[in-house]
């Protein structure tokens, strides 16, 4: 019995994900629903529940809290509000969006989006964390963290360097010269692929435009336009 366990031929699909996740797992199908987009559910007998977004919900607090063990940990001696915008940083879809795609998850990521995106990729990688804490356990999660993620793709001095809340930024500026800002947005496409459009304006004058598959993307985009001439 063990020696049939340990010749069977492995299934392609697991072996793709342990080359992803450094390990074996055990239901690919709890893995293959983390990378199933809501845009595939139209025109299919799949239920709303049956997409990745349960799992993002899952993944998203696993990730919040390995993140906040790794900063707490690295940082001994730096303050709460220190370690809650570090954090920001490093669980922002920014930098989410841009893991999910070093790490390869547009190979088996299945959606009906007319547009490429690296957007529903940080949404898969959070459900990829649900799907490893389910499958296997906290420990598996964190140990996917740590070495796939945070070792190999997050340089954290870096990061401590780079801005990437361009919008507050901005908007402490506005306060701050006492100037009026505004977000104005317009949206197009269909509803599982939406297209928004968001232009600043401050005192009236258009200063910056951003376009994303998101409102809160589109707004940093024309942010930090603005921001950078600053």
């Amino acid at each position: 019995m063990f020696l049939k366990k340990v010749f069977r031929k492995k299934d392609e699909y697991a072996l793709t994900l342990e080359r992803i996740i450094g390990f074996y797992p055990l239901k690919t199908s709890i893995y293959k629903q983390a990378f199933l987009h809501k845009s595939i559910l139209k025109n299919t007998e799949l239920q709303s529940f049956e997409s990745n977004e349960r799992l993002e919900f899952l993944g998203d607090a696993v990730l919040d809290s390995v993140i906040s063990h790794y900063l707490y940990h690295k940082f001994p001696k730096q303050d709460e509000g220190y370690l809650t915008k570090l954090r920001s940083r490093l669980v922002s879809r920014q930098t989410l969006n841009s893991l999910g795609f070093k790490i390869g998850l547009q190979e088996l990521m299945q959606s009906n989006l007319e547009r490429a995106s690296k957007s529903v990729y940080g949404d898969a990688l959070e459900a990829l964390i649900g799907a490893i804490y389910l499958d296997r356990d906290y420990s598996y999660a964190q140990q996917f963290i740590d070495d796939k993620l945070l070792r190999n793709h997050i340089d954290i001095e870096e990061l401590i360097q780079t801005e990437s809340d361009f919008k507050s930024r901005v908007i402490e500026w506005c306060q701050k010269e006492k100037r009026s800002f505004e977000f104005k947005l317009s949206e197009s496409g269909k509803e599982n692929d939406r297209l928004y459009k968001a232009e600043l304006f401050i005192d009236g004058d258009a200063k910056g435009k951003g376009e994303a598959f998101t409102k809160k993307q589109a707004e940093q985009l024309a942010a930090e336009q603005f921001y950078k001439t600053l």
